[in-house]
C-alpha cells in the first residue's frame, strides 16, 4: 500500500508541474490527455515494480569476491599474501582469509579497521568465501538480494528472522540459501561456532553437495 501511495503522489506531482508549465508559457494544456498520460505511466510502473517484488532479484558478488586481491593496502603482509595467485578460489586458498582475519581480529590496527568498516570488511570476505562454496558446490547456486529470497522461498522465514538482510546465495531448485555473509560477521564479531572461514566453507560444501 506504502508503494502505491507513494507511486501514486509521484505521478500527481509530474501532473501538477505539466498544468504550472502550461501556466507558465501560456500553451494550451489538454487535462483529460495529460491525466490519462500520467495514469498511464503510474500504473505501468506499478506493474514493473509489482513483478519485480514478486521475483528473485540477483545480486552478483564476484567483482566483490576479487577486491580481495585487486584493492589491497600497502603494508607488506598483504601486498606478499593477497595475491591472485594465492586467492584462486579453491577451498585451500581460504587459510589466506584466515589469516587475514587473524590479523584483523588480533592486532591494533586491524581491530581499528574492522570497528571503522565493518561492513566492508564483510561483504568482500563474505563474497570471497562464497564464491569459494558456489564454484565447489558447481549447482544452481546464485547470488541473490535477501528480500527478494525471504519473500519467494517457503523454508527461508525462519533463518530471516535472526539474520541481517545481506546478500545469500540461494538455489531455486532445492529451495536452499547459504548465508556466507551473515557466517563472517559473526566470525569478526566472535561469536562464530567455527573456529575457522576454511572449516565454515568446508561444512557448507559437504552439506549443500549433497
Amino acid at each position: 500500500m506504502k508503494l502505491i501511495i507513494k507511486n501514486l503522489l509521484y505521478y500527481f506531482c509530474i501532473f501538477l508541474c505539466c498544468i504550472l508549465l502550461s501556466a507558465i508559457f501560456k500553451h494550451q494544456l489538454n487535462l483529460s490527455s495529460t491525466f490519462l498520460s500520467c495514469l498511464g505511466l503510474f500504473l505501468g510502473n506499478l506493474v514493473l515494480v509489482y513483478f519485480r517484488s514478486k521475483g528473485l532479484v540477483k545480486d552478483n558478488l564476484k567483482g566483490i569476491a576479487k577486491l580481495m586481491y585487486e584493492d589491497v593496502s600497502e603494508e607488506g603482509w598483504d601486498q606478499e599474501n593477497l595475491t591472485k595467485r594465492n586467492l584462486d578460489f579453491t577451498i585451500e586458498s581460504i587459510q589466506y582469509i584466515d589469516l587475514y582475519t587473524k590479523k584483523l581480529m588480533k592486532t591494533e590496527k586491524g581491530t581499528v579497521l574492522l570497528n571503522e568498516a565493518l561492513d566492508n570488511m564483510v561483504n568482500r570476505i563474505g563474497a570471497y568465501i562464497g564464491e569459494v562454496i558456489k564454484r565447489t558446490i558447481n549447482q544452481d547456486f546464485t547470488w541473490y538480494e535477501f528480500n527478494s529470497v525471504y519473500k519467494n522461498s517457503k523454508s527461508f522465514a525462519c533463518v530471516a528472522e535472526t539474520t541481517r538482510p545481506y546478500t545469500l546465495l540461494y538455489s531455486k531448485k532445492k529451495d536452499r540459501a547459504i548465508l556466507p555473509l551473515s557466517a563472517v560477521e559473526q566470525f569478526l564479531k566472535g561469536d562464530s561456532e567455527y573456529t575457522s572461514l576454511q572449516e565454515y566453507v568446508k561444512k557448507m560444501i559437504l552439506v549443500y553437495s549433497q
